[in-house]
């Protein structure tokens, strides 16, 4: 249980071929991470220019049952 078998050594072979392959991987898959973090702080800052305050909706027009008073 102490040793490494050789499926371990194919797993920790194929790790170490992912991050440490040829043609940058490592530093693409940190730049990939980077542009997302940018892009969420962005998104929490907030659009600089708010948009303009909507009209007040105005009330519905009261139906027959609401004008009359109710007798108790």
């Amino acid at each position: 249980m102490g040793s490494l078998s050789p499926i371990h050594w194919i797993i920790l072979a194929g790790v170490l071929l992912l991050l440490f392959g040829g043609g940058g991987k490592l530093s693409g898959l940190m730049g990939d991470a980077a542009k997302g973090i940018r892009a969420f702080r962005d998104g929490l800052k907030g659009e600089e220019n708010p948009p303009p305050a909507a009209t007040p909706v105005p009330p519905l027009p009261r139906t027959e049952s609401e004008k009359d008073p109710i007798a108790r």
